[in-house]
């Protein structure tokens, strides 16, 4: 069994090799190959990628904000974390409200079009600014609707009452750790047509105890191989380290397993010169023992040791 940053990889090369050429709703083109599972000991050390560097802070803010159960990306952007800028403007842009210059199929153009693409920055750049100073504005145009943070921790259900999923769980783990049902789940089928800016991709995952170890599955539906997937690999091994510091438990294993597991064909460059990369020891994380509830973690109460790695290779978002 190939473990540890080498599971990626070759996650990599299967995709390359024996990858479906498939149509999607980006219009892009991948290629794609169905069911695919890694595993990656958290005891070796932090999973985050070495043969490109991959930006731990962006990781864990994203993820603090899903913990939160927010699903505004004004959380997102005070920590200059743009990872979901994307699907947010396209709400703005498409609305009648907005009176700028035309953004239409704004993704693909701005990376063809140099103009097109400063004049792209320079409305981004102003959304972004407008979301951080205008409440009513980022209230109506900075909201994803149904995400993560909300599926985590407020599903909402048929009786209109919420379910904090990621707090029984956590109290689950602390009480019945043998239990079977450690469980969230962010796939609502209700909500997936009419209330997410993107239905989830990394739709449950499941804990498991065992020997004082703590360990994490999660099946992942979509798998941007190149650009998404190292950062969920990191994100939900922190998550594991996070409940597991919590229920005074040590870490086991992440086990990531996926669906529809692809690369897009204009990221086939950036993965070639990725693979010709030799991957380093990965670094370690360093949690503050000062804080005792996951609810309670903010950014500087976590921290990656020893984190070296070769340089990091951009690529191309697909919307």
């Amino acid at each position: 069994m190939v473990t540890g940053e080498q599971a990626y990889l070759d996650l990599c090369r299967t995709v390359l090799e024996n990858g479906n050429k498939k149509e999607d709703r980006t219009n892009t083109g991948t290629f794609s190959v169905f069911g695919h599972q890694m595993r990656f000991d958290l005891s070796e050390g932090f999973p985050l990628l070495t043969t490109k560097r991959v930006p731990f802070r962006l990781i864990a803010s994203e993820l603090l904000w899903f913990i939160k159960g927010d699903t505004n990306i004004k959380y997102l952007l005070k920590y200059n974390n743009n990872i979901w800028n994307e699907w947010a403007f396209k709400k703005w842009v498409e609305s009648e409200e907005y009176n700028g210059p035309d953004m239409t199929d704004f993704s693909n153009r701005s990376q063809i079009d140099t103009a097109f693409h400063a004049l792209y920055k320079e409305e981004m750049e102003k959304f972004k600014e407008r979301v951080l100073v205008d409440d009513a504005f980022a209230e109506k145009y900075g909201n994803l609707g149904s995400v993560y943070g909300q599926q985590w921790r407020a599903w909402k259900t048929s009786q209109g009452e919420t379910i904090d999923q990621l707090k029984q769980v956590i109290e689950a783990i602390k009480h019945n750790p043998d239990s079977r049902r450690h469980m969230v789940t962010a796939w609502n089928p209700e909500d997936v047509p009419s209330n997410m800016a993107l239905p989830p991709c990394h739709t449950m995952f499941q804990f498991y105890v065992a020997n004082g170890k703590l360990s994490c599955q999660l099946y992942q539906r979509s798998g941007d191989v190149f650009l998404g997937v190292p950062f969920n690999i990191a994100s939900y091994a922190l998550l594991t380290h996070l409940i597991a510091h919590e229920c005074n438990l040590e870490v086991g294993e992440f086990i990531h397993t996926l669906g529809d597991a692809h690369i897009y064909s204009n990221h086939l460059e950036q993965v070639n010169t990725q693979l010709g990369r030799e991957p380093m020891p990965f670094p370690t994380l360093k949690l503050s023992k000062d804080v005792t509830s996951v609810f309670d973690f903010e950014m500087e109460d976590m921290e990656i040791e020893n984190y070296a790695s070769h340089p990091a290779i951009k690529a191309p978002v697909a919307v």
